[in-house]
């Protein structure tokens, strides 16, 4: 019978390990997305259709709610809040089909932005979670679950972002701008707590369901939309170019 013990193991064998298990987790990276998103979204589903009051719900509106709410705030949080709105992301869709180099870009992001947002009203329509109520600052009709701000906003940041990261050359600026984004949609999601329009479960929906979305986009439609992406390593060699560098050496040896 194989021995399984750490004898087993060269030095070298145990010192790759963890590079080995990084490597296999960036290859599998998006169906433990999905698959990790899938049992998120149906956990929080379970508790939604149950009328439970989640732990999380209660915790956020104590943060954000009671402990956090000051005058100074809200117009800040209003505005992170209306950068998920339908009128203000058509402008940024039309700001990218107008820049960036080519149709290709614009439509592949208009088309994600209107199958998410159609996605986010069925699943209401399904779920029909009604909105809190009482410490509104803001009125706003319809379902609660998922958030739709949350939703949009990892949908069509979210895209964005992984454009970046799989066509900007430059490392730096991949870093900034992903950043950028990363804290706008999560400001977007919290917004919408602080003004007492989504529990906090809602968010957390909406950003997962967004996820889930991404991962099945990035895969099937945006290559049809944009090609075979040049993916840059983290020694900032493309995977064209690590690749032939490895045949390469392979001839020389």
């Amino acid at each position: 019978m194989e021995n399984f013990t750490d004898d087993a193991w060269t030095p070298e064998e145990r010192r790759s390990l963890p590079a080995r298990l990084a490597r296999r987790i960036r290859s599998n990276a998006r169906l433990l997305v999905i698959l990790g998103g899938l049992a998120l979204f149906l956990f929080l589903l379970q508790d939604v259709l149950s009328s439970e009051t989640m732990k999380i719900d209660v915790w956020a509106y104590w943060l954000f709610v009671q402990k956090l709410r000051h005058s100074l705030l809200t117009p800040v949080m209003m505005g992170f809040s209306a950068l998920g709105n339908a009128v203000v992301l058509i402008v940024l869709l039309l700001v990218i089909a107008a820049f960036a180099p080519g149709r290709r870009p614009g439509w592949c992001c208009a088309v994600n932005l209107v199958l998410s947002s159609l996605l986010n009203v069925g699943m209401k329509m399904l779920v029909q979670r009604p909105r809190p109520v009482g410490f509104r600052l803001i009125e706003e009709t319809g379902f609660s679950f998922p958030s739709g701000h949350s939703m949009m906003a990892m949908a069509f940041f979210g895209l964005i972002v992984w454009l970046i990261w799989h066509y900007e050359r430059d490392r730096r600026k991949r870093l900034m701008f992903s950043g950028a984004f990363a804290v706008v949609i999560a400001m977007i999601g919290i917004s919408r707590i602080y003004l007492g329009v989504h529990y906090a479960s809602d968010v957390l929906a909406g950003f997962t369901a967004a996820l889930i979305w991404l991962a099945l986009y990035t895969r099937l439609a945006v290559p049809l939309f944009l090609g075979e992406p040049v993916v840059e390593g983290i020694d900032g060699l493309s995977a064209d170019t690590k690749a032939g560098a490895t045949t390469g050496a392979g001839k020389r040896s």
